[in-house]
């Protein structure tokens, strides 16, 4: 009882300012920036206009959907004007009755622009319209038409693009906010839980991890950020998931691992971040996404397990209680690795018996020394 009020409160009073820097938040964000980058290296990003709309926040996304359709009209509104300007249509000129202007029904710079919006959007409301007595309107009525197309055509798509992107898909798809440690089929494991929200599938699932931390190499060299692989399975292997209920991977912690050297005393104090990556097609539009999340030395519980999360209900069905995805059992769990492995090699040899090759076997001869 005392060992839990204990870390109840060393969490609530000193865990904000233990709060260690994330590479990767627990939503899959990366917590990095970039300076001092070239005047040149930033025009690249106009170079993929596509891919930089895409990227943008929704309210500059908006801005400029708007800016350009409220833009091309305008533009356009003060092309027509100049038409009828310069071909002497505005009422201003006090054209003859025998005068044929280049659009009707264009008095101003107001109907210039309600024509030009016209065109743009194919609304044809018929009360303005191109005459064939003047080349130039004809030449910009087919130029303002072709561009309309492609400027809707990019708009909305990067605006349908921007909602289906895979990224979203991956909003559905949790870990478990802390990651335990204990005994799994004889071996001590690291363990995550994984859900998909969604019944539709994730196909060809593929999951792995990487350990960063700062390490010094035999030259001298610090090197920020380094990464380690961490394989993760479940009892299939890594690799296509059946992905239909939340599943428990684990990474072995034997002699290979990183966290071989840790123990249940020393894992508070180690300075690591373990990111976690879930690849996988979307089974409804075929796309790829991927979702991640990191873990640091906090929310690794050494000695505790996952409580049950799937049960069979009377009709048959099976239920999936997410109340208890995250909620974690302290259990029985050896304090470090290397104790375990010891311990079972104590075990193997006290079962083996050993030969000695000293030990030689001599027959001796009774001889009976009692004469009747």
């Amino acid at each position: 009882m005392f060992k839990h009020l204990r870390k109840w409160f060393v969490t609530c009073f000193f865990g904000h300012s233990r709060q260690r820097a994330r590479l990767v938040s627990k939503d899959g964000r990366c917590n990095i920036e970039f300076g001092n980058v070239e005047a040149q290296s930033r025009f690249i990003f106009f170079v993929d206009i596509w891919t930089t709309v895409l990227d943008l926040k929704w309210r500059y996304k908006m801005t400029i959907f708007i800016t350009a359709f409220l833009g091309s009209w305008f533009l356009f509104g003060l092309l027509w004007y100049a038409v009828a300007y310069i071909h002497k249509d505005l009422p201003e000129f006090h054209p003859s009755v025998n005068h044929t202007p280049c659009v009707e029904n264009i008095n101003g710079l107001t109907s210039a622009f309600l024509f030009s919006l016209e065109t743009q959007v194919t609304i044809g409301y018929g009360f303005r319209c191109v005459t064939e007595k003047c080349g130039t309107a004809i030449f910009l009525l087919i130029f303002q038409s072709i561009l309309g197309v492609i400027v809707n055509s990019f708009m909305c798509g990067a605006i349908l693009a921007k909602i289906s992107r895979p990224k979203k898909r991956a909003k559905t798809i949790t870990f478990s906010k802390n990651a335990v440690i204990s005994k799994r089929g004889g071996k001590l494991c690291l363990l995550i839980r994984v859900a998909n929200l969604r019944k539709s599938l994730l196909i060809g699932s593929h999951i792995y991890g990487k350990l960063l931390k700062t390490t010094v190499t035999p030259e001298g060299e610090t090197i920020i950020l380094d990464q380690i692989n961490i394989n993760f399975v479940v009892d299939a292997g890594n690799e296509n998931l059946f992905f239909i209920s939340p599943l428990t991977i684990y990474h072995v912690i034997d002699h290979t691992s990183p966290f071989f050297h840790m123990a249940a005393e020393t894992l508070p104090q180690q300075d690591f971040e373990l990111v976690v990556f879930l690849d996988g097609t979307v089974e409804s539009t075929s796309a790829t996404c991927q979702v991640r999340t990191s873990y640091v030395p906090e929310e690794v519980l050494w000695g505790y397990r996952f409580a049950p999360i799937v049960s069979k209900t009377k009709e048959g069905k099976y239920r999936v209680d997410f109340h208890n995805f995250s909620k974690t059992v302290e259990v029985e769990t050896p304090h470090c690795a290397m104790c375990l492995y010891n311990e079972k090699d104590a075990t193997a040899r006290m079962k083996r018996g050993y030969d000695n090759p000293n030990f030689i076997l001599s027959e001796v001869n009774e001889t009976d020394d009692t004469k009747m």
